[in-house]
């Protein structure tokens, strides 16, 4: 374990950013090698460095990784060093000489960048690509390799999903991973290309429909999500686990990293503004960059009071932290943004459209009552905030609002909300009580137990939700 708590367990390496296509779609806006990239003396060093942090696995990419003539020989030395190495690659210099050359050297998977059928992949990236990846695919079944297809989804091919799906599936292909094509390098220069909002619905209910079906294990990318059931589902199978696999937050500079050409460290090879580089390993060490407690301090210190939008306040925000942040820095701007990609997020500003148009505060509150036993804290707040438009003095209403934003995790909401209450009515306990365990959660531990105090008073000391809370308060429980 690394001396500051973080361990890394994967890498991404962009090995070079030298290129034999010039796709469409492309993030980095490759092209030749770029100056300042690793010589081989100095990638092989950084492989021994990437083994004694304690990496378990590093993907390969670039550019194309293997018009970089040593890239089998990194490949070697990870594998020697216990290092799964995995290679993303575009197929055409894949022959068999090379689906040959890789498997002797250890490799683990290798997935090719497959971006529709025939015609499609081949008007994205070059005339005779697709070809190219069939024989390529072909070449590493022959050897045993694993194999897997990359997908960068866009307006171009978001209709021949399920067509590519055949292919893949004729040629032998075991894994799948789809993500959103995002508005940077290339791709940056054809907006028109790039997916609306609401259409990462088509994609997850695709990626649901490829799960179930259980043909080709597809996997949604960490820019997909993050809380629809469909998304869970669709997880849950990929990762094979007993239950839904939730999204916990990206794992730049908590769990992985990104390595650049030139051997810049950063939390993820997407974000590559000079601003997130934490240090090259030219200057210093691997593990010193890794373990310097002020490096990658946007993702470490990422917090859901730092987000902005429908995400500082969704029930999810302290887990998922707004989703991909390349997704909110590319789309608005921002890694702060909201993440207007989070299927969750649509649902709800379609939910809070929906109560928009109700004009009985009563029906309401007992929607949201309803909806309360049933865990759907999210929905029943913007249920609730809709009926405190309409009857702005009733109590009942803060009251439940108190108790929904608690659970959502919005303790500054809950605490004006029983704030509230109690100005309409200062003796209701409930609305003392939960005005003191917001207090509690916002650090304000001393006001909090002496609101609280004064609450369990207030009942006579007989309400056993309040002394519930006090004892937990006091650490008693």
């Amino acid at each position: 374990m690394v001396n500051n708590g973080y361990q890394p367990v994967t890498a991404v390496w962009e090995v070079t950013m030298g290129c034999n296509m010039r796709c469409g779609h492309c993030g980095s806006s490759c092209a030749g090698p770029l100056p300042g990239e690793l010589s081989t003396e100095e990638a092989l060093d950084l492989c021994d460095q990437i083994a004694e942090l304690g990496l378990k696995w590093i993907t390969l990419s670039g550019g194309e990784p293997l018009t970089r003539k040593d890239t089998p020989d990194l490949i070697k030395r990870l594998t020697a060093n216990g290092v799964s190495v995995n290679i993303i690659t575009n197929g055409w210099l894949l022959t068999e000489e090379m689906a040959r050359k890789i498997k002797e050297n250890g490799i683990a998977t290798a997935a090719i960048s497959i971006d529709g059928t025939p015609e499609i992949h081949d008007k994205i990236r070059k005339e005779g690509a697709f070809e190219h990846a069939r024989r390529a695919f072909a070449a590493m079944k022959e050897q045993g390799i694993d194999t897997g297809a990359v997908t960068t989804i866009t307006k171009q091919n978001i209709g021949i999903l399920r067509e590519l799906k055949e292919e893949l599936i004729a040629m032998g292909v075991n894994s799948w991973q789809v993500q959103l094509g995002l508005p940077m390098g290339n791709l940056k220069e054809r907006p028109d290309w790039v997916l609306e909002p609401k259409q990462v619905r088509d994609v997850i209910d695709f990626c649901y429909e490829t799960a179930v079906e259980g043909r080709i294990r597809i996997y949604p990318a960490d820019c997909i999500g993050y809380y629809t059931v469909k998304d869970l589902e669709t997880r849950r199978i990929a990762y094979r686990t007993g239950t839904y696999s939730l999204w916990n937050g990206c794992n730049a500079g908590v769990r992985g990293f990104g390595i650049l050409h030139n051997g810049d460290i950063l939390g993820c090879t997407s974000i590559r503004n000079r601003e997130f580089v934490e240090g090259n390993i030219r200057e210093r060490r691997l593990r010193d960059i890794w373990e310097d407690e002020n490096a990658f301090a946007w993702r470490r210190q990422m917090a859901k009071e730092k987000l902005s939008g429908s995400c500082r306040t969704c029930t999810y925000a302290s887990r998922c932290l707004g989703g991909c942040p390349n997704t909110r820095l590319t789309m608005k701007g921002s890694i702060y943004a909201e993440n207007e990609y989070c299927a969750y997020n649509l649902s709800l500003k379609e939910k809070a459209t929906k109560y928009s148009s109700c004009d009985n505060a009563e029906a309401l509150r007992r929607f949201a009552e309803s909806l309360i036993p049933l865990g759907q804290y999210q929905e029943a707040s913007f249920a609730l905030m809709r009926a405190r438009e309409l009857e702005p003095d009733n109590k009942e209403t803060y009251r439940a609002m108190g108790y929904t934003e608690f659970m959502c995790g919005n303790y500054e909401s809950c605490l004006a909300a029983n704030d509230k209450a109690l100005e309409l009515d200062g003796g209701d306990t409930y609305a003392m009580g939960g005005r003191a365990l917001a207090l509690y959660r916002l650090g304000k531990t001393e006001e909090g137990l002496r609101v609280m105090k004064r609450a369990v008073e207030l009942s006579g000391g007989q309400d056993p939700n309040l002394l519930q809370d006090y004892r937990y308060m006091t650490g008693a429980v």
